[in-house]
């Protein structure tokens, strides 16, 4: 679709600013920067920067080619593409920040460096165990996933070997090493790299940077061909990408971010949300615009999800100087059905009753495309699996097998490619009978097998190009061919952005950021998984909570949360509902009254916490567990802590999760020094919850026994 046509339809401002609200329309007709959009869940913030964009081509202050947009995952980057192209610009470059630096790196690398770049790295594991062998340490799976999982933060928040260790004090123990240790392995891994000739994805982004602050004639070709920036999800942008972004600007302030800072739930990786919050103290001149109407879910998911936020106490002065207050979303849908909350008495029960109602939901008419049961790890998916196949109803697990890596899809693709060569292009059919006729072959038919299994899913995925081909034709017009169809799906393959698939999805709570559906399952809420075991600071509980705000606002209208009791059938029921229910659920009481009962007795200001050996202040979430400071030496028999320490890493290499979930070395520590004879004195440790205490507390204390008579 060229400009011309695109304008000569209606007037600019019709066409592309007509459909937004009062502040949509804002964000789209304020075409210079700096620009601060706080956009809270379900507001159309996607919706309101491609047309500010779009709005920016066509009225030619942007040349299309010199604005950069840039967002997180590949999927996100391939929407906003697909989105421009619809609005009349496709020629704008939307990109990962990842995305964005390799091609300036593998433009630049030559003339800056020289020779030929180095390969890049798709995985860690590898490299970091030939680095630990190096060093003589033993490393397992989980220690060795925990390990990258450390470099990584220390990547991207600018930090190398040499002051890695004074820079993470506080970071505990990753992969059950020391810090002295963890920075020996850095400094190795990094040798390993340059004798392989190989670099990493955060190297991308470092050598990036460097080339940027050290070549001055390559940094202004650069800031010469990107004049505009857009910037969505500012919330999670890391110490390193922020610096990338300044030597992209270089003192210019031509930028639009976008963020909620209520959505920031990967600081463990490095993200920060203080860029977002501080974005007017940099730019006095910025101006702020907030989006609040939600036009994704019911009012009443938008009432529990402002009552979640609202429900949040005081962690301290450190913790509250972290919180940002949040927005307060107003519901622009008709009311909907109230939230439901279930207990049940464990977790087999709990994954039936919830496919029950799933079930109940597609024989009332939502397809199953539309419906998600999310939780808090990837290792609670196989009783909702097992639920669901035993029901009949069909699944996708978010993060399994790529779509367009299965066979089915590969063999389509290969079809319509052949296809494009045969066409006539006199007379060809729609594209959506011209799909359906080529992937017929393959299986596909207009009504799906009655049976499930295999040939169930092969169908599915076969549909969901045909639903693709007839939703591109809609939005991009009649003329929209097969070799464009082809085209897009090569893209899509490239940037993983896989069409609606029909089934239930599966998928953990930090995997459905940035997706909704019609119905939303959240699972598995009880105290030890939501919040989870080892946010053992006011910092990571807050975190949790916004970890479950995303998961409610996934929602556009049936919304289910639930806990079990007990894990196994006829286990012991002494779990408890997450916290962050209190209030929230019936018959449940807020920390402070919400529910019209009269302000809660106030607690008793709990004494600050003192080292048991020497008396002083416990600074560390990791000291109050343990109860004593990182002075004073540890009280435990060596081979006690180090039973433990077995005992816990082959229980994480057999569940496949990393270390310090089953326990952290500060839980450990406390339990060896400790000494517990009995379930009760094992609970009554700090960092062993009831889902703990159940799962491992028989196993810890025949291994204290044990380890006692060696």
């Amino acid at each position: 679709m060229t400009t011309q046509n695109f304008d000569s339809a209606a007037s600019l401002e019709d066409r592309i600013l007509g459909g937004l609200d009062a502040e949509q329309r804002e964000v789209a007709s304020t075409l210079n920067g700096p620009l601060c959009v706080l956009a809270g869940a379900g507001t159309g913030k996607t919706r309101a920067i491609t047309h500010r964009i779009a709005y920016g081509v066509h009225s030619g202050v942007y040349t299309p080619q010199r604005l950069l947009a840039v967002t997180f995952t590949a999927r996100a980057a391939a929407e906003m593409r697909s989105r421009l192209r619809d609005l009349g610009a496709g020629n704008v470059q939307a990109r990962t920040f990842h995305a964005a630096a390799l091609r300036q790196l593998q433009f630049f690398w030559p003339q800056a460096v020289g020779g030929t770049l180095p390969n890049l790295l798709d995985h860690k594991a590898q490299m970091l165990a030939e680095a630990a062998r190096r060093l003589r340490l033993s490393t397992d799976r989980a220690s060795i996933r925990d390990l990258a999982s450390e470099i990584e933060w220390a990547k991207v928040s600018m930090l190398t070997p040499a002051n890695y260790l004074e820079n993470a004090q506080d970071r505990g123990t990753p992969g059950g090493f020391d810090l002295t240790a963890v920075a020996r392995v850095f400094q190795s891994y990094e040798d390993v790299k340059t004798d392989r000739n190989v670099i990493d994805f955060e190297d991308v982004l470092l050598i990036t940077v460097g080339i940027l602050q050290e070549d001055e004639k390559v940094a202004a070709t650069v800031r010469e061909q990107y004049r505009h920036f857009v910037v969505d999800e500012y919330q999670d942008v890391s110490p390193l990408q922020q610096r990338l972004l300044e030597l992209w600007l270089g003192g210019r302030d031509e930028l639009c971010v976008v963020g909620d800072a209520s959505q920031t739930i990967y600081s463990f990786t490095g993200a920060s949300p203080k860029h977002l919050l501080d974005f007017k103290a940099r730019y006095p001149q910025a101006n702020v615009v907030k989006l609040i109407r939600d036009y994704r879910s019911t009012p009443q998911v938008v009432k529990l999800a402002n009552d979640l936020l609202a429900g949040r106490r005081s962690g301290g002065p450190v913790a509250d100087a972290a919180w940002a207050a949040p927005l307060q979303l107003v519901a622009q849908r008709p009311a909907g059905p109230a939230p439901q909350f279930t207990e049940c008495s464990d977790d087999e029960a709990e994954a039936a009753t919830v496919a029950q109602k799933i079930k109940a939901l597609l024989d009332a008419g939502t397809p199953a495309s539309e419906v998600a049961v999310l939780f808090r790890t990837n290792g609670q998916s196989e009783a909702y699996e097992q639920a669901l196949a035993a029901a009949g109803i069909g699944y996708q697990l978010r993060g399994g097998e790529r779509f367009f890596a299965r066979k089915e899809v590969r063999d389509a693709i290969l079809q319509l490619r052949a296809a494009t060569r045969a066409v006539s292009a006199e007379a060809p059919e729609p594209l959506g009978q011209l799909v359906r006729d080529i992937v017929a072959s393959l299986g596909y038919t207009d009504s799906p097998p009655h049976n499930g299994g295999a040939l169930r899913e092969r169908w599915e995925s076969l549909a969901a190009l045909v639903a693709l081909a007839d939703e591109l034709v809609q939005s991009r017009g009649p003329e929209f061919g097969l070799a464009e169809f082809v085209n897009e799906l090569q893209e899509r393959s490239l940037a993983q952005h896989a069409p609606t698939v029909q089934g239930v999805t599966l998928a953990s709570l930090h995997a459905a950021k940035g997706l909704e559906w019609d119905a939303v399952f959240l699972v598995g809420l009880s105290e030890g998984l939501m919040p989870i075991s080892f946010a053992d600071s006011p910092e990571a509980v807050d975190e949790e909570r916004r970890l479950l705000y995303v998961g409610i606002t996934r929602a556009r209208e049936h919304l289910s949360l639930s806990w079990s009791t007990a894990r196994t059938p006829g286990g012991r029921a002494n779990r408890k509902p997450s916290r962050f229910l209190d209030g929230l659920r019936p018959d449940s009481v807020a920390s402070s009254s919400a529910r019209g009962k009269g302000p809660a007795p106030r607690r008793k200001a709990a004494a600050p916490a003192v080292c048991r050996v020497c008396g002083s202040m416990l600074s560390t979430g990791a000291e109050r567990k343990v109860g004593r400071c990182n002075s004073c030496p540890p009280s435990y028999e060596e081979q006690t802590f180090e039973a433990l320490r077995t005992w816990r890493r082959e229980t994480a290499l057999s569940a496949d999760v990393p270390a310090f979930v089953v326990f952290t070395d500060a839980t450990l520590t406390a339990i060896a020094e400790a000494k517990p004879s009995s379930l009760e004195e094992l609970a009554a440790l700090a960092g062993v919850g009831p889902s703990k205490l159940e799962r491992y507390g028989e196993d810890v204390l025949r291994v204290l026994i044990e380890s006692t008579s060696l």
